[in-house]
C-alpha cells in the first residue's frame, strides 16, 4: 500500500462524488444518522486526522481542533476530500521509514494509514452512493492492497469489493453473515498475530 493508490483511491471517489454533486446531499442513507453532505465531511475529516497523528507520532495528539464542515456546498466538500487526500498523501512520502503514528487500533506506519484512508474513502463513498440511490464501485486494485492490508484474515477468491463491504460491516456475504463488530489492522502486517480479531 502506497500513496500511488491513495491518490488513485482518492481520484475515483471525488470524481463519483463530483458526478452526483447537483443531487440531495441532504438525505441519509439506509443504516445511518448522518446525511450524505455530513459523510462525505467525515471522509475529509478523518484524513485530515490521519495526517496529523502521523506526523504527531506515536502518541495521542489531542490539541488539534480543524473540522470540514458538513453544511458546505456539495462541491465544496469534495474539493475539501481532495485536499486531505492531498495532505495525507504528503505526510505519509516524507516520513521516515521506520514512522508510526497513534491510532485507536494500534501504531500505524505509513502503508497503514493510506490503506485506512483508502478504506474510508472507499465504504463511505458508498455509503453516499446508497444515499442517493446510485451504484458505487472502488477500482479492483486499490480494493484489493486496502482489503489485504487492513484485514488479512478476510476470505481469499471472492469479489474484492463485496469481501472489502463485509469486512466493514456494510453487507453479509454468501456463507458469512454480516459482522456486527469489526475493526481493521493497521499496525505494521508483521505485528499481526495471525487470527481474525473477536
Amino acid at each position: 500500500m502506497n500513496t500511488e493508490t491513495l491518490r488513485d483511491a482518492g481520484a475515483a471517489c471525488t470524481e463519483f462524488l463530483l458526478a452526483n454533486a447537483d443531487e440531495d446531499w441532504t438525505v441519509r442513507p439506509p443504516d445511518l444518522e448522518w446525511t450524505v453532505a455530513e459523510v462525505v465531511a467525515h471522509i475529509a475529516n478523518t484524513l485530515l486526522w490521519y495526517a496529523v497523528d502521523f506526523a504527531g507520532g506515536k502518541t495521542e495528539l489531542s490539541t488539534t481542533d480543524i473540522t470540514v464542515g458538513a453544511t458546505a456546498e456539495p462541491r465544496e466538500l469534495v474539493r475539501s476530500v481532495s485536499a486531505t487526500v492531498t495532505l495525507l498523501s504528503a505526510v505519509v512520502t516524507q516520513s521516515a521509514s521506520d514512522a508510526r503514528g497513534w491510532h485507536p487500533r494500534g501504531l500505524a506506519d505509513a502503508s497503514g494509514f493510506a490503506a485506512m484512508a483508502c478504506d474510508e474513502l472507499f465504504v463511505h463513498t458508498s455509503d453516499a452512493a446508497r444515499g442517493l440511490g446510485v451504484a458505487f464501485t472502488a477500482p479492483a486494485p486499490a480494493t484489493e492492497a486496502t482489503l489485504r492490508r487492513l484485514f488479512p484474515w478476510a476470505p481469499e477468491g471472492g469479489d474484492p469489493w463485496q469481501v472489502l463491504l463485509w469486512a466493514n460491516g456494510r453487507i453479509a456475504l454468501p456463507d458469512r453473515p454480516r459482522l456486527e463488530k469489526w475493526r481493521w489492522h493497521c499496525a505494521p502486517l508483521s505485528e499481526w498475530d495471525g487470527q481474525m480479531p473477536g
